[in-house]
This record gives structure tokens, sequence and C-alpha cells, in this order.
């Protein structure tokens, strides 16, 4: 790939992460059939996996839904009387990911807060398209609130954040405490802002987003259903306190600061973070890249913070 402005305008560090992203999942690769993708995705994220910090248990179940079970991973700290719990979904545009890809990141988290985290395995399209990983979202955390007394938050990044942010609409004046998202997938205007600004940007371009959308979409997928897309719907009241952190070289970085803006003026609460100089995916990037690490280090204390009923720092 050609590095254009981004040359100079990213870190060395993040440059050397990008790499060694594209060594492992190419840009091209979106050409090749869904599960070469899946296969290449799987062993990236097992490459770049840091291991559970000590104390965290992880121990997997099924929820049983309508013709369907949906497997879930629960981390608990060791000797920590959880105050709350995360339930987390993933990201990888739809078609990729698990409760392993994004495994350590969970764990991290549930370190991090102290909290329990659920990590929810929706299903994935082209083989389940919208609304099933939806469907999926809601029916999981609902089982989480009819299972727990602990407050519960949201949390998704990318295509998992579409989710949480969709789950907190359909369960809203509802159980969730919070929701923290992760450069969320929103459906926001792509001929301004940051989709223009950064529809080039290294990781996750214009084109990739629109390849992960058409991909979940149904034939008569409508573009202004919110449950698809978030930022569609006309109504952003009753939304629990919300945290959205965002990548400056992002395309979706816009999403973060629409959404933040419609819950304001619905008159909730909200807060948007762009992290200057990161890209989509930087969570991966968190033991290697300095601000990748401040930027993830702000998102556990974001969770934290909802988690306990207090304002985010």
């Amino acid at each position: 790939m050609t590095r254009g402005k981004y040359e100079t305008r990213l870190d060395p560090e993040l440059w050397a992460y990008i790499d060694a992203v594209n060594a492992w999942y190419p840009p091209e690769i979106l050409g090749q059939p869904i599960d070469k993708q899946r296969a290449v995705y799987d062993r990236m994220s097992r490459a770049f996996h840091q291991g559970r910090p000590p104390g965290v248990m992880a121990s997997d179940s099924l929820i049983a839904a309508a013709g369907r079970d949906i497997p879930i991973r629960r981390y608990r700290l060791a000797g920590a009387g959880a105050k709350a719990m995360v339930v987390y979904f993933h990201g990888g545009g739809f078609i990729l990911g698990g409760l392993d890809s994004h495994d350590d990141i969970c764990a991290e988290l549930c370190a991090g807060t102290g909290f329990d985290v659920l990590s929810v395995d929706y299903r994935l399209a082209p083989e389940h398209v919208h609304p099933a990983a939806f469907d999926d979202a809601v029916t999981a955390f609902e089982w989480a609130a009819a299972a727990t007394d602990l407050p519960l938050v949201l949390c998704g990044e990318s295509a998992g954040g579409n989710l949480a942010a969709g789950v907190a609409k359909a369960t809203r004046r509802g159980a969730a405490i919070g929701q923290v998202l992760i450069y969320p997938d929103l459906g926001g205007d792509q001929a301004a802002g940051s989709y223009v600004e950064h529809a080039e940007a290294p990781l996750l371009s214009l084109h990739d987003i629109a390849f992960y959308r058409d991909v979940r979409s149904t034939r008569r997928q409508s573009p202004g259903d919110p449950t698809f897309q978030p930022l569609r719907d006309t109504d952003f009241s009753g939304l629990p306190p919300t945290v959205i952190v965002t990548a400056e070289c992002d395309p979706l970085s816009s999403d973060g600061e629409t959404y933040r803006d419609r819950i304001l003026t619905a008159g909730g609460r909200a807060w948007w973070h762009e992290e200057p100089r990161l890209v989509h995916s930087f969570l991966r990037a968190r033991t290697t890249v300095p601000a990748a690490a401040e930027a993830f280090a702000r998102i556990v204390g974001a969770v934290g913070a909802l988690g306990r009923g207090d304002l985010p720092p």
C-alpha cells in the first residue's frame, strides 16, 4: 500500500503495527472467499494475542435462543467481588471474529475494571445477514439482565460498537447503566467529515466499509433501518450515559461526534473523544504503540466509571 499523506502523520511505532497487520491480513484479501478471510484473520488474532492477565478466569457457555444457541465467554477476576458486568461485542466487519479473536482484550478489560465481562459470539454474515447479529446481541443482553443483579455496561468495537448502540436503543430506559463504543460503525454521512478526509486511511477505507455493509445486507435492506445503522434513527432519547472513542485517521470517526451530538440534543449524557494520530483497530496496538496504550487506558477508565455510576474521566 502507499502511505500517502499518512507517511509522516502517523508515528513509526504505529506504522510498524499497520505493516504487521497488513502482512497477516492484506487489503486485497477482501477479494477472497469469506472462509479464507476468516482463517487468515484468526491466525492474525492468535499472533497478536497477549495472553490473559494473572487472576482472570474465563468460562464458556451457551445462551439458548429460538432455533439457535449463542456462545458466550464470561471473564471474572479471582478474589474480586465484581461491581458490574460488561456485555462486550467484538469487531470484525460482521463477517470475522469470535470469542477467541478478542479474548485478551476482554480479559484485560476485566482485569482493569474488576468487572465481569461477558463476550458474545453473535452470528456472522454472509451466512446470517441482518438482523441476525443484532437479534443475538439483544438476546444476549436480555439474558445477562435476567441472569445477574450486577449493573450492565454495553461495550463494543467497530461492528460491535454498532451492535452495542443498537442494543442500547432496543432496551433503552432499561438495564444498561452506560455504554462505551470504540471506533463504531454507526452509518453516518459518507459525503462529509472523516468519511471524506480519511477515505483511504490505513487499515480501514471507505471501500472496506462498503464491502462489509454489503455482505451484511439483505437484498431489500433499508438504509434507514436504525437497527442496521443506528445514526438513521430519529429518536435518541432515553439512551444510557455514553462514551464514544474514535481514531483520528479513520473514516468512521465522525460517527462518534454525530452520535454524541444526537444524544446531547435529546437531553442525554454523552462524551466523544477522538484519539489523535491513531487508526481503526488500534486496540491490537495497545502493547506496542504508546498512544494506543493511553487510549486503551482511557477506555478502561470510562467503562469503570460508568459501571460505578460515575461520570467518565
